[in-house]
């Protein structure tokens, strides 16, 4: 099926150009202008017949210039390319230009100095076709000017789309990586439960199925109110107070109100501090998260585990990154005196 968005995309669709104004306000001025400069009419003047046949054959002449220059540009530019060949598109398009607008000029003239009954003036004869040609470079300079405008506006569109289109699937794909995730960890303790603790066990699956209701949900956006983060966060905490009891308590230093975050980004570092940390009823593992300038910090006391628990390698890599694609801003990671500390950008509601 095509792809609206992929196919705007497409680095050889045509930039369109609506120049009907231009070329109607350029002709007539051309084709008024230029005769009363250079004294073609002669010694006729408005009371006479001839010279509203001149009037009218020179807005006609200048718009025949101007629409068969313009129509050479745009085949021009089917074939030929500034970046690719720019010296032979500079001769091209001199060489149409004068090659068609100089002929058209002195059949023009001489066709009018007929109809009028003048002799041919050869000085204002070359005087004209030399003005109408440089008239005409000028104009053709303005379009490609213009063309060159519109072509850099349309790169960058398609730069911006195709950079858009990158973020969300790059996006889309660790999103995908976020349930696994989730769901792998839980379900190591879920069966760690249920051999040690199965009554535990079966009110930590209850638990899970309401949290896992939340993970589900959060899928389909982006940012989540900081609120909904929070309350997620304690629902989960309550799978770890089923686990650990008391061994894990979390200080909430928080106000939520007009802020949103990536979605499960508290629950994740919640999850990896229980993960790489010992903790204990008599040695808790506090963690504390705390509002200030718009990101929130989540801190506890560093305690390595003497051996490894089961990792996806997911952790804070993925939510990195879903922070840099979602707020234009990366995690702020520290150890110092002892404790470690995740510093999560937050956006304005």
């Amino acid at each position: 099926m095509p792809n609206p968005d992929l196919d705007t995309l497409n680095p050889q669709s045509p930039v369109r150009l609506d120049d009907r104004l231009v070329m109607t306000v350029g002709s007539l001025g051309f084709g008024l202008a230029i005769p009363w400069l250079t004294g073609l009419y002669g010694p006729w003047g408005p009371g006479d017949g001839v010279f509203w046949v001149g009037f009218v054959g020179f807005i006609a002449l200048a718009t025949a210039i101007w629409g068969g220059n313009r129509w050479l540009l745009f085949k021009q530019r089917e074939h030929f390319d500034w970046f690719q060949r720019p010296l032979r598109k500079l001769l091209m398009l001199v060489v149409a230009n004068v090659l068609y607008t100089a002929p058209i000029t002195v059949l023009g003239l001489l066709a009018w100095y007929f109809v009028a009954g003048m002799p041919v003036d050869r000085s204002t004869l070359q005087i004209v076709t030399l003005t109408n040609v440089i008239c005409v470079l000028f104009v053709t300079h303005g379009y490609e000017t213009l063309f060159l405008i519109r072509e850099r506006e349309s790169d960058l569109i398609r730069v911006e789309r195709s950079e858009r289109l990158r973020a969300q699937a790059e996006l889309g794909a660790l999103k995908a990586q976020v349930d696994p995730h989730f769901l792998f960890n839980s379900l190591n303790t879920l069966g760690h439960l249920i051999q040690s603790e199965p009554v535990r066990g079966r009110e930590f699956c209850d638990a899970l199925a309401e949290v896992y209701r939340y993970v589900l949900d959060s899928r389909q956006r982006d940012l989540v109110p900081l609120a909904e983060e929070l309350a997620f966060l304690r629902r989960y905490h309550r799978l770890l107070e089923l686990r650990f009891g008391a061994a894990v308590p979390l200080e909430l230093e928080v106000q939520a109100d007009g802020w949103r975050i990536v979605p499960m980004a508290l629950q994740t570092l919640l999850e990896n501090a229980v993960k790489h940390n010992q903790a204990s009823a008599s040695e808790p593992l506090a963690v504390r998260l705390s509002l200030a300038d718009a990101t929130v910090t989540v801190s506890n006391d560093i305690r390595p585990r003497r051996t490894a628990l089961p990792s996806a390698g997911v952790g804070l890599a993925n939510l990195d990154e879903r922070c840099r694609l979602l707020t234009g801003r990366a995690l702020v990671v520290r150890e110092a005196d002892g404790r470690f500390e995740v510093i999560v950008p937050l956006q304005s509601a």
